[in-house]
């Protein structure tokens, strides 16, 4: 080889760790700058032409300028609130008028019908933004002036304020845990130094790189971004490029060991392994991607940014890794020998003895058990989480909640807010006030509070607010919210729309619903597009996103179960089977088909019974250790204190390992064994490769 082609191999791989280096030290930071740009405002992600979101347009007209309330609760342990406390509770209330922080008028301190509280409703500016957490710490230490009592502030201002408090450790912790799990696990796996280090750095370059192109699109105002959907996207690409880099530095293991040269093992690699990674790269992004048909603007969030994800993490695994391997060369697996993997030191050859002797009873059995973990699904309440579960630990929002609807009716000082024709005023009120599940209502005034003064007239239209009996994040309230709407809808004239908190909360639920019903379709269309192109069959497709998607099932029961019994959740999050859906059956169908284009380039050669066993048994220890890998990295997700991400990372864990040890080690082969030759229906793979065992076996039939 001359000097000239021999610097040419080594400049490619060389200019391809130094342009990683520098997107690495250029964009890594952006890895913690992403909460710059985010929001945690949930108003901010209601469905566009829900009515909750048409009133909050209507709300600035009436000089509410999407103003958060903060409701101050004073509570007295023993005995009645005296005029002395009341009193002085007053004088904070009202010092708190004109301040920058306060939009419109703060209210008295009022006291409960038992005598034993005092409440006062703060409405704070909405665009706060870093100032809300510290100013309610002021209000709540300002309030603590009042002798004799104990001080609560809740309402949707604390609430912003704990959400900030939770999301304030994603970028360090989140990230620090999620690549200390990682690189743990790696080293396990390959009992080597250098190799975990080099596929960890390649997956905080891919992190860095997508951290950068949402940064931009967010402050360009192209998608909303908030704490979920930062967090679901460092894990996503943590977890992403660490699965196709164990893919691909496995079969890079093996070309290795066969070739020994190093160019030649590297190309080899990546041939072989590239199609299975960018096709299951392709099926995550797509099925994320069609969030876009979401009405829910977080979701549609998710999509893109979480497509952007994987698509960075393909480019580090089939461009920073390959350039790495070709210069570590055998070093990379350093103290360890270069020998071809094994799928488990025999174990894997096991399992494939055993599925090849015994397919059938293998999948009745696992099928057995998928469909009785699934029958426990319609357990699964999704309903929404109440206000006192948002937060696994006792937030403070949620005391002063819990404390409120000790002494008020539930949905004091959080109205749901009635913007109606100022013609109907007197209609509009009589009727909510009739409507069961409200305990009151009045026509806000010219003076911002209701019930002092006339109506309050806006471009012809009048605002009432209907207090709740219920609280209202409880599933009562909403129902009031729909009973509401449909008791103003028979007011002739009144256009009357129904917004606040409690009909937030309900038009996400409904929405929620009916993406679910939507969205669910098209990802299952989009992978079994995929699997027909990669696959070149229609039988075995079919059968893997049904395997899948049964699994899900069983995911969603088991997680019924553990989150009523075990973890006290009495519902999940609206969004969580949505997400569940897209992140386990797309993450599913990315193992089987690591193991189908394996089995299905080894039937090429020896028939498809040698090719299910031969591909389980060079696919089992990679795959398993990337299931446990992704399973971990999402189980990170705990770390952030909300039921939400905690409901999340327990599905997809779980649902990940279910799909890796039971459905891809053991389902998915014997159904393919017990088939057989007509699994790959209609490849050519069928009419010529599959038929050289039974001509082996029966010579003079052939």
């Amino acid at each position: 080889m001359t000097v000239a082609r021999r610097t040419a191999r080594w400049a490619v791989p060389v200019l391809l760790l130094v342009a990683w280096l520098g997107i690495g030290g250029t964009l890594g930071p952006y890895a913690g700058k992403l909460g710059e740009v985010s929001t945690n405002d949930q108003a901010a992600f209601l469905p566009q032409d829900a009515d909750s979101t048409r009133v909050i347009e209507a709300q600035k007209a009436f000089r509410q300028q999407e103003a958060l309330p903060a409701i101050v609760v004073w509570t007295v342990p023993d005995g009645r609130v005296t005029p002395a406390q009341q009193a002085t509770a007053t004088r904070v209330l009202a010092s708190l008028n004109g301040t920058p922080q306060v939009s419109g008028q703060v209210s008295p301190a009022l006291p409960s019908a038992d005598g034993r509280a005092l409440q006062g409703i703060v409405p704070l500016r909405a665009d706060l933004g870093e100032e809300t957490e510290p100013t309610i710490v002021k209000l709540r230490a300002d309030a603590g002036q009042v002798q004799g009592t104990t001080v609560y502030v809740g309402g949707p201002a604390a609430t912003q304020a704990d959400l900030k408090d939770a999301f304030a450790g994603i970028d360090g912790l989140l990230l620090g845990v999620a690549l200390g799990v990682v690189l743990v696990i790696l080293l396990l796996v390959y009992r080597s130094l250098l190799l975990p280090l080099v596929i960890i750095l390649g997956s905080v370059f891919a992190l860095g790189l997508a951290c950068a192109i949402v940064y931009a699109l967010a402050d360009g105002d192209v998608v909303r971004v908030d704490g979920q959907v930062q967090g679901i996207l460092s894990i996503l690409v943590i977890g992403a490029a660490t699965d196709y880099a164990l893919l691909l530095t496995a079969r890079f293991r093996e070309e290795l060991a066969r070739r020994g040269d190093r160019f030649a093992a590297v190309r080899a690699a990546v041939r072989r392994s590239a199609g299975a990674i960018v096709a299951s790269a392709g099926t995550v992004a797509l099925g994320l991607l069609a969030l876009l048909l979401s009405d829910l603007t977080n979701n549609q969030a998710l999509g893109p940014v979480g497509a952007i994800g994987i698509v960075c993490s393909v480019l580090s695994v089939l461009t920073f890794l390959p350039a790495a391997l070709v210069l570590l060369g055998r070093g990379a697996y350093w103290p360890g020998k270069v020998r071809a993997a094994d799928g488990g030191g025999g174990v894997w050859r096991k399992i494939a003895a055993w599925v090849d002797r015994s397919p059938r009873r293998i999948w009745l059995g696992t099928c057995a058990v998928l469909v009785a973990g699934a029958a426990f699904f319609p357990m699964l309440n999704s309903q929404g989480v109440p206000l006192d579960e948002t937060f696994v630990n006792d937030a403070p929002s949620v005391a002063a909640q819990r404390a409120l609807g000790e002494h008020y009716p539930g949905g004091s000082g959080n109205p749901a807010i009635v913007i109606a024709d100022a013609g109907k005023v007197a209609e509009v009120t009589r009727a909510a006030q009739n409507t069961p599940g409200v305990a009151s209502a009045t026509p806000v005034t010219a003076t911002g509070r209701p019930g002092a003064g006339d109506p309050l007239v806006v471009d012809g239209r009048v605002r009432v607010d209907a207090t709740l009996k219920d609280a209202p994040d409880s599933d009562a309230a909403k129902k009031t919210v729909a009973a509401l709407r449909a008791e103003l809808d028979e007011v002739p004239g009144a256009d009357a729309l129904v917004g606040g908190y409690s009909a937030q909360q309900y038009d996400t639920q409904t929405t929620a619903e009916h993406d679910r019903n939507l969205i669910v379709p098209v990802v299952l269309a989009i992978i079994l597009v995929i699997l027909f192109a990669l696959l070149r069959s229609i039988v075995m497709p079919v059968l893997l996103v049904a395997t899948v998607a049964l699994s899900y099932l069983a995911t969603l029961g088991v997680a019924a179960l553990v989150f009523q019994n075990v973890l006290g959740f009495t519902g999940t999050d609206a969004s969580v089977p949505l997400y569940g859906f897209v992140f386990l059956v797309a993450l599913g169908v990315d193992y089987n088909i690591f193991l189908m284009t394996r089995v299905r380039e080894e039937s090429l050669l020896h028939g498809t019974r040698q090719g299910v066993l031969r591909g389980l048994t060079a696919t089992g220890g990679v795959i398993t250790s990337a299931g446990v890998v992704l399973a971990a990295t999402f189980a990170a997700l705990v770390v952030i204190p909300l039921a939400f991400l905690a409901q999340l990372a327990f599905i997809v864990a779980f649902g990940v390992l279910l799909d890796t040890l039971v459905v891809r080690s053991l389902l998915v082969p014997a159904l393919t064994r017990d088939i057989g030759p007509p699994v790959w229906w209609p490849s050519a793979l069928r009419r010529k490769k599959d038929l050289e065992p039974a001509l082996a076996a029966s010579p003079k039939e052939a």
